[in-house]
């Protein structure tokens, strides 16, 4: 059972999804109580590889309400605990031009753990998401014409 707590909406549309993978997050407790209330944004964040290990960046979670973190950056950069040789393959992938590391969602696996879909993905062009649209839309007409067909 899985609880998703935050989405990244725009990867999608501005991403060309190459493949995904699951990765833990590391996390404060104050952190974790602040993700089960479901008060996160991810719209901007990025992983990146420093030194053989992938972080997160920009990945806003509000401070807890009850916490008495003072000196709380709800902005840090967040280690993403990978396999080795899941970070090996991502570095390989990641040094090929235009690909980059993408968070989709942030959510709870088992209501235990915190886990992130990490997505290797390149940009589109402006010119691929109007291809993307003209499908959606005939694709939403050749199912209307099916309907009332029927």
């Amino acid at each position: 059972m899985e609880k998703t707590v935050a989405t990244n909406r725009k990867a999608r549309r501005d991403y060309e999804i190459v493949y995904t993978l699951e990765a833990g997050i590391s996390l404060l407790g104050s952190e974790v109580k602040s993700l089960r209330q479901g008060r996160a944004n991810i719209n901007d964040s990025f992983a990146r590889i420093d030194e053989g290990e992938v972080y997160l960046y920009n990945c806003h979670i509000s401070p807890y309400k009850f916490s008495s973190d003072r000196g709380y950056d709800p902005i840090r950069k967040r280690k993403l605990l990978l396999h080795k040789n899941q970070i090996a393959r991502l570095i390989g992938d990641v040094h090929r031009k235009g690909f980059t590391l993408i968070p989709l969602r942030i959510y709870f696996k088992d209501n235990k753990w915190a886990k992130v879909e990490l997505a290797l993905a390149r940009g589109k062009k402006l010119y691929d998401k109007r291809e993307d649209l003209k499908k959606k839309a005939m694709e939403r007409d050749i199912k209307q014409e099916l309907k009332t067909h029927k």
